[in-house]
């Protein structure tokens, strides 16, 4: 019976080791225009290799009624609260920069996987695929400008 147990807590040890060596931390910044409105509503996520949504990273905006507005994303999650449930804090307001920074599987990086922003601001257009970048090795720490709100998009390892 104990040499079952300690044979289990090895495995589970070697399990999870493993699943830490497989994910490294990534930063993302997005520094906003000066766009003169309310506080902008971000979603950040990825997309496979034809575009279809994964996984969201980050939701900038605690009103979930607003969501809508995060019109790719909110297609692609459905809206189900467990997508976005511990990804969201605050709106990014006019000439901001917003820092998130997580683990990521290194499954997502150099094959195929994008990183799209959607924002939205209240009175203000709708910014479906704000940003657009691949997530690759070669791509990090290279900034992005942004279509609309988005003044520069930077993601590093």
């Amino acid at each position: 019976m104990m040499k079952n147990l300690a044979m289990t807590l090895c495995l589970v040890s070697a399990a999870l080791l493993c699943t830490q060596a497989s994910a490294r931390e990534i930063v993302l910044t997005t520094e906003m225009q000066n766009y003169g409105g309310d506080g902008a509503y971000l979603a950040i996520y990825l997309t496979n290799t034809e575009g279809q949504y994964q996984n969201t990273l980050w939701i900038a905006g605690q009103k979930s009624k607003y969501y809508k507005h995060l019109s790719g994303w909110a297609r692609g999650s459905g809206l189900r609260n467990s997508e976005y449930d511990g990804l969201s804090g605050a709106s990014v307001t006019s000439g901001k920069t917003l820092t998130v920074t997580f683990d990521l599987p290194d499954t997502y990086i150099d094959s195929g996987f994008q990183i799209r922003v959607d924002s939205a601001v209240e009175d203000m257009r709708d910014s479906r695929n704000d940003v657009v970048v691949p997530l690759t090795s070669e791509g990090a720490g290279k900034p992005v400008t942004g279509r609309s709100y988005v003044k520069a998009f930077t993601y590093s390892f």
